[in-house]
């Protein structure tokens, strides 16, 4: 088999990972699935489908039968594994086609591929079983590489896919996937067993081989031709995208834009169901959405189903000068809302126009993708892998528009056909297996002092529940460090110096820019001293009423500022201390500063209630787990005071309580996560201690 030197693709099979599971043909399958899925030129996340065929022996019979590996439904290919596959009875599959009843019957025939299912742990079968069973080949890859589609979305498909791969691929003319399109697979094997492949039309591609690595090769290779093809035409006959017609802003310039309008995007987006947002300005998304051709071909829409059921037909572009002012909220404001609500009349158009008697109810009329020519493309959805992804996909589809315009003409999905796949029953039923969300799925926090103690705990408990959260903390090595334990998808960290205004501004610059803006700020920075007070400086006063009082009085302040922008209400959950209650020797400066937190926590409740902001506080006492201020003087100052040594502190201050219980930072939390995830949510300017059970403390 021929072997290019590929350019277009990365050609990632490791012989030695290869020669340990060689035998293996399923292990081969997924190893194989793996590699191409790593590569977003070949096929973007949850997109295109991978298959192999084995032999088995049948548990009921002992006869050794013909089974068929697949990926399973609403998976993807480059994290497949053995869970995520479906083992199919392949004479059961192919059996189908004397009860196929046509066209119109087409859903009824998934629910007769469990009928086929071999191995009992199987993952949901797709919409691709058939397409898959009825090819005689061992293994198959469907892929959705960009060049590909950029060939089967134009014009001049078929005409193209025969100049450059003669009679080794066929072309089957577009048609939803199903039982019927599986059919027409297998005649065009039938009428030309030597095929290489199938091109279908404005879909993707077929590839086979009879071992794991001769269609690995295969499909590397096709897709290579076509890429070679498409990079030789580039501005051959026109200028690509037809030249520039909005300059791009530079880069800093174009960041600072998309972060000032993304928390007032993310309010208007969200009205229906809140959106997490992802921002991109790469190259090819600035060539596209800058070029003369963006008027004419954003509003054509996507042609793989792959790619506008994540992103929807098309996308919205905002026509707004890139170098506007955004200091009149109100008014910008207003232009987006009218932009808005002119995709969703638009959408809801749409819908109407095209539904069927079956077809379920309208879904979420918003924008996923939004445009704004000269400095960049936003996408919004349920959580941050969803919006990347959104993204994601709309650059293929960037890159489908690019390379058929330069070939021949881009020919987009049409309307009805669009809509039947987006309002398919299959597809409804799809997204009612999803698993339900997690209590914080769709909110973004900071969580201050984060790199280690109480601040990391609450991060943590946040991830856990779904929310995106970014770590900010003084000490930048710790938080690297801390960083590298949570899932990079839902994790950023911003070196913060809370007493600095300007450090302030741009953290909350930053989260919008990551995420879309901001639904909780946890209050966690802090330090402490114990010294009695013939020994407090006027230094160490300042120095913790900076931090402590002024440092949270600025960053609430900033954070009240992006919430009433979104217009969606929001959490401020301050850390204070037992020590804002109760008093003690050696601890003047610590608990006044503390107290302050306390007071100015309810005086910020009453405030922002009005804009559906709660405000409340935390309470703990004696957390030493984790802390850097217990690994400090002030953990030799308290023992001091008390007459003990530090290590007798835990137990110490256990005994003094109502409970006599350690408290650990899981156990602030776990009272911090009460607050924001909707079981307090008519709770404000309220109080929780976790102390164990401190009577001095007691606020009632």
């Amino acid at each position: 088999m021929e072997t290019f030197n590929f350019k277009h693709v990365d050609f990632l099979w490791n012989k030695s990972k290869a020669k340990e599971i060689e035998g293996n043909e399923l292990e081969l399958f997924l190893y194989r699935s793996n590699i191409l899925g790593a590569d977003l030129r070949i096929t973007n996340f949850g997109g295109g489908n991978t298959s192999c065929k084995t032999y088995e022996k049948d548990p009921l019979t002992g006869e050794n039968v013909e089974v068929m590996w697949i990926k399973g439904s609403g998976g993807d290919i480059g994290s497949l594994k053995r869970d995520g596959i479906a083992g199919l009875y392949v004479d059961k599959l192919r059996a189908l086609k004397k009860i196929y009843r046509g066209l119109e019957h087409e859903d009824e025939m998934v629910q007769l591929f469990n009928h086929c299912i071999y191995d009992l742990d199987s993952k949901a079968p797709s919409i691709d079983t058939p397409l898959h069973a009825m090819l005689p080949f061992k293994h198959i890859d469907h892929l959705h590489p960009d060049a590909a589609i950029a060939i089967a979305a134009s014009k001049d498909g078929e005409k193209i896919v025969k100049e450059l791969y003669g009679d080794d691929f066929a072309w089957i003319p577009w048609q939803r996937p199903g039982f019927d399109l599986s059919l027409k697979l297998e005649k065009a094997i039938l009428k030309n067993p030597n095929l290489k492949g199938l091109y279908l039309g404005g879909h993707g591609l077929f590839t086979w081989g009879e071992t794991s690595y001769e269609c690995y090769i295969n499909s590397l290779e096709t897709i290579e031709r076509a890429s070679q093809f498409l990079e030789s035409n580039y501005g051959k006959k026109r200028p690509v995208f037809g030249g520039i017609s909005v300059n791009p802003l530079e880069e800093n310039r174009r960041k600072s834009q998309a972060s000032k309008i993304m928390p007032l995007l993310r309010g208007l987006l969200s009205e229906g169901e809140m959106k997490v947002g992802h921002f991109a300005d790469n190259s090819t998304v600035l060539e596209f959405i800058n070029s003369k051709d963006l008027e004419r071909l954003a509003p054509m829409g996507t042609s793989c189903p792959d790619h506008f059921l994540r992103t929807k037909i098309s996308p919205l572009v905002i026509n707004l000068d890139p170098n506007q002012d955004l200091s009149d909220v109100s008014l910008l404001n207003e232009k987006l809302k009218s932009s808005v609500e002119g995709y969703k009349a638009l959408y809801t158009e749409y819908y109407t126009n095209h539904k069927r008697p079956n077809s379920p109810g309208m879904r979420d009329p918003y924008p996923v993708i939004i445009v704004w020519p000269g400095v960049g493309m936003f996408s919004f959805a349920k959580n941050k892998q969803t919006a990347r992804v959104a993204s994601e996909f709309y650059i293929n589809a960037i890159n489908v528009m690019k390379g058929a315009e330069a070939v021949s003409e881009y020919v987009s999905l049409p309307l009805q056909e669009a809509f039947d796949i987006e309002y398919w029953l299959l597809e409804e039923a799809k997204l009612q297996r999803m698993p339900k969300e997690a209590s914080l799925s769709r909110k973004v926090a900071i969580v201050t002092g984060s790199a280690g103690g109480i601040g990391k705990a609450i991060a943590e408990k946040f991830i856990s529940e779904g929310a995106c959260v970014v770590l900010a903390d003084i000490d930048n090595t710790r938080l690297e460090e801390t960083l590298k334990g949570f899932p990079k998808e839902l994790t950023r960290s911003y070196c913060l110096d809370i007493t600095k205004t300007e450090s302030i501004e741009r953290l909350f610059d930053f989260c919008s820019l990551e995420f879309g803006g901001v639904d909780v700020l946890v209050n966690s920075a802090g330090l402490a001293i114990s010294k009695p007070l013939n020994e407090t400086s006027n230094e160490d006063y300042l120095l913790l009423m900076d931090v402590l009082v002024k440092g949270q009085l600025n960053i609430c302040k900033k954070v009240a500022e992006i919430m009433t922008i979104q217009k969606l209400g929001g959490d401020i959950v301050n850390i204070a201390s037992k020590n804002g209650l109760v008093s003690g020797p050696n601890n003047v400066v610590y608990g006044t500063a503390k107290a302050s937190q306390q007071h100015m926590s309810r005086l910020l409740a009453a405030e922002l209630g009005q804009h559906n902001i709660r405000v409340n506080i935390v309470n703990p006492d004696a957390v030493i787990e984790g802390s850097n201020i217990w690994e400090g003087e002030w953990a030799e100052g308290r023992a001091k005071a008390y007459g003990i040594e530090v290590k007798d502190l835990p137990s110490f201050y256990a005994k003094r309580t109502l409970l006599n219980k350690i408290i650990g930072t899981k156990d602030l939390a776990d009272a911090v996560l009460c607050f924001v995830n909707g079981s307090l949510s008519k709770s404000t300017g309220n109080m929780i201690n976790v102390d164990g059970g401190v009577p001095a403390a007691f606020v009632r």
